[in-house]
């Protein structure tokens, strides 16, 4: 195959048909619904993790772009996905106020009372990108801004060894999207849900160790 060529992939993870992930995943149930919003450079991506959530998700969908058109956002905001009852949208994400007064975001609104919600009426909104793209797709598009937001209560050190963190308790989305569900849907610590995901996350990182070094291995009859 030539460099011009593009390798075949996984029309469902969208990496190279030797490297799919698919296997890998285990679909879990959960009430909460799952928006994930991709920056355009996370689709190809070989440590992104935002597909394998996708997979493991059957309340998910996944949007990819790094600005949206604001009708089809609001849409998969505030719209139904199945015909039932509008939900609740939440996004996940810290407490950035002041940085946000600075760049002009809007300010995020308060939950919505009686707090909290079940889980049937919510809907987690999760941007998929590096902590620089999260927050320009933050600024790019108005709607997030404005969305009641939930962070994350007793973040541990994150298990991504595939990907430097730059600050303590930066996770990965995948391990992100599995603490918020589980301050959303109230699982217990011994949950299979949060469990399950947890493995296929474990996984999926020793797996890709384990590509890391074959590829960083030195070629047979190499000097």
């Amino acid at each position: 195959m030539s460099k011009t060529e593009q390798r075949p992939r996984c029309p469902h993870c969208h990496r190279a048909q030797r490297t799919c992930i698919c296997a890998l995943a285990q679909s879990v149930e959960h009430q909460v619904e799952v928006l994930i919003l991709m920056h355009p450079m996370e689709v190809h991506e070989a440590k992104g993790t935002g597909h394998l959530l996708h997979l493991c998700l059957p309340r998910s969908r996944i949007m990819v772009r790094e600005q949206f058109d604001g009708a089809e956002l609001q849409q998969a905001l505030q719209g139904s996905w199945d015909g039932q009852v509008p939900r609740q949208s939440l996004l996940l994400y810290p407490d950035t106020a002041e940085q946000d007064a600075t760049l002009g975001l809007a300010q995020a609104s308060a939950l919505p009372q009686p707090w909290p919600l079940p889980p049937e009426q919510l809907r987690l909104v999760i941007i998929d990108g590096t902590w620089r793209k999260s927050r320009k797709m933050l600024y790019l598009n108005p709607a997030l801004q404005s969305l009641p937001r939930v962070a994350l209560r007793e973040v541990g050190d994150s298990g991504y060894a595939i990907r430097k963190a730059h600050l303590p308790g930066q996770l990965s989305s995948f391990e992100a999207a599995v603490l918020g569900l589980a301050q959303l849907q109230n699982w217990p610590l011994d949950a299979q849900a949060p469990a399950t995901l947890n493995q296929v996350f474990e996984q999926f990182v020793d797996r890709q160790i384990l590509q890391q070094n074959a590829n960083q291995a030195p070629t047979k009859g190499a000097c």
